[in-house]
């Protein structure tokens, strides 16, 4: 068995892409554990944009989380309707791409890409926090176990869909039943005996002055709790058939679920007077606070740890899916359209695990940090794909239109006005490098489509330009030495063309003494032509005898053969030059000259 096949596992048929496909069951473990995962840190970034008036301000916790649940609420009955609309995928990309135009949808696309990306940094961050918040000593490892989690989720997504999904599903689930235990038994404690305010009332200076500047940020801070909500419309065909209706069944239970469990948080956070720490997460705090230090507190945490980690799952489901659908558009490269051995978008995954490490190691894994960058793409996205729907409704004008369009409407406006409050509360911590990296990605996107167009418009057959007829065929043989692969090379090419010449490049004198006596007796009648070398360059003096002989004959064609040995072993190319493949890659860029390789195998 190889490495390969060893991490990831051994190559599945196209035929069989349909069982691959992902259960309800499945589906919402997949797909929902970004926007679950948000439940462990979502209000604790509430309380601590809050507290920067005071702690008199955290009693707006609890209102600013019913505000964001019924967010949620609307957000996901407008996706719900996109997913019956649209249900090959693509989300809020193909939505604003087909009803708005190329360029809104291209926003969609990038802002949903980026927002990927940090979604992967953030919930792998978070993770990370919750493991030193249990287990300090680890603390000052956080980035490279960071980087471990990528590389380990990364991994598990290359072995599949189906095997991701089971191997994400009971975390998720233990989570669930983690937090819904303790929501439960929270509120039989807060009821039976109320706890006693550990914070005084201070009002700042700041609450003062901004209270409804520190309320909007604190909003804008809580709805990272909204990012993932989208990930099932765009991954509606990963689901068995029906596909529309099991993708809209996951959507309607992720979204009950994360709103209870957001409100149960808010609630006891607020009720148990819990205030952020620098060194122990909020949930930490709430779950030591009801269960003390027992083996349920640790239950908790681990399973948060991991849900937080593998909450990432969701961006490498949907990030692959999503440049697939763009590079066969052709708006990126086309290498992100093929699916692997495991049959998932294997460049995608590849890519967005190194894309995502990148923040992490520049912002050493803060989560406080990172959370600034975090939604302004998705609600980019979010505005984008309800307009989209609102033109999509009002084009088709079917049974109950106008009822779809103001659900949709309604969405639009609301996710429009949250997506403000974030720019202009978040700009200056962080928000600026996604408004910058969105219209970076889309002109970027721009640029590949125009070169896939100029490329099909060189090589249509219909544009009319007929090929040179070549007038002259020379043949050139660089020379390192005369040995068996060279003479290999010196038949081949005197089976192509009767103008064959062998080329040797003079560092030496001696040397190219020595070669021409040998050459004498083994060229087999091909001339051998000296080019010599005052600055001991290989390829220079090549070049220039190349343009030489296209002077000599314009509408002629060079081809050059390269005589090369390949060794046994791997480690062996170590020992060798490499200035066949240096000659290769300047001659790639030659018009009219054709290089091929004449290779002989070593047996030792």
């Amino acid at each position: 068995m190889s490495i390969k096949e060893f991490l990831i596992g051994t190559p599945l048929e196209t035929i069989k892409e349909k069982q691959e496909r992902l259960t309800k069951t499945l589906g919402l473990a997949v797909f929902s554990s970004d926007a679950l995962s948000s439940v462990a840190y979502g209000t604790e970034e509430i309380m601590i944009a809050l507290l920067a008036g005071g702690a008199v301000l955290l009693h707006f916790t609890l209102p600013i989380a019913i505000t964001i649940v019924g967010l949620v609420a609307i957000v996901a009955i407008s996706y719900f309707q996109t997913i019956h609309a649209y249900p090959n995928g693509g989300g809020a990309y193909i939505v604003a791409k087909d009803n708005l135009g190329v360029y809104p949808g291209l926003i969609a696309g990038a802002a949903l890409l980026v927002d990927y990306v940090l979604t992967v940094t953030v919930s792998i961050s978070a993770g990370v926090a919750a493991v030193t918040s249990a287990f300090p000593a680890l603390t000052e490892h956080a980035i490279a176990l960071c980087l471990f989690a990528i590389l380990a989720i990364m991994i598990m997504n290359l072995r599949g869909v189906k095997e991701s999904g089971k191997l994400v599903s009971f975390p998720v689930y233990v989570f669930i039943g983690g937090l819904s235990l303790l929501i439960v038994a929270g509120l039989f404690k807060w009821i039976r005996i109320p706890a006693p305010a550990i914070h005084k009332q201070v009002v700042s200076a700041a609450a003062s002055a901004l209270p409804l500047f520190i309320i909007l940020r604190a909003f804008a801070s809580g709805c990272a709790t909204l990012t993932g909500i989208e990930a099932v419309s765009n991954g509606v065909k990963a689901f068995k058939e029906p596909e529309a209706k099991n993708a809209a069944m996951t959507l309607g239970w992720m979204a009950f679920i994360l709103g209870a469990l957001t409100l149960g948080i808010a609630f006891l956070a607020q009720g148990f007077h819990i205030l952020p720490k620098a060194n122990e997460t909020v949930l930490s705090q709430l779950t030591r606070a009801i269960f003390g230090t027992g083996p349920i507190y640790y239950v908790i945490q681990f399973a948060t740890a991991l849900i937080l980690i593998l909450a990432a799952n969701t961006s490498f489901a949907d990030f692959p899916r999503l440049s697939s659908i763009m590079a066969a558009d052709r708006y990126l490269p086309r290498q992100l359209s093929n699916r692997g051995d495991r049959l998932v978008f294997s460049n995608g995954i590849v890519i967005l695990g190194l894309l995502s490490a990148v923040p992490i190691i520049i912002f050493g894994g803060n989560t406080d940090a990172l959370i600034p960058l975090y939604a302004v793409g998705v609600f980019t996205a979010f505005t984008l794909s309800q307009a989209g729907m609102v033109r999509h409704w009002y084009r088709l004008r079917g049974d109950g239109w106008i009822k779809s369009m103001f659900i949709n409407g309604l969405g639009t406006v609301v996710t429009f006005v949250v997506l403000l409050i974030i720019a202009m509360t978040k700009f200056m911590h962080g928000a600026w490098i996604v408004v910058v990296a969105i219209p970076g990605l889309v002109m970027l996107t721009h640029k590949i489509h125009s070169h896939y167009l100029d490329v099909a418009d060189e090589l249509s057959l219909q544009t009319g330009n007929k090929e040179v007829e070549y007038s002259h065929h020379t043949v050139l043989i660089p020379l390192s030495g005369v040995h068996r692969a060279v003479l290999k090379a010196v038949k081949y090419g005197k089976a192509l063309s009767d103008d064959v010449k062998a080329v040797y490049v003079v560092l030496d004198m001696s040397e190219a003494k020595k070669l021409q006596e040998k050459w004498t007796e083994y060229g087999m009648g091909v001339p051998l032509i000296l080019l010599h070398s005052p600055y001991r360059s290989i390829s220079g003096p090549l070049m220039d005898y190349i343009e030489n002989i296209q002077t000599e004959y314009p509408a002629g064609v060079i081809t050059v053969i390269l005589p090369e040995f390949v060794p046994l072993k791997w480690w062996h190319h170590i020992l060798h030059n490499q200035t066949a493949l240096l000659i290769k890659g300047k001659l790639l860029f030659k018009k009219g000259v054709v290089s091929t390789s004449v290779p002989l195998r070593l047996q030792k």
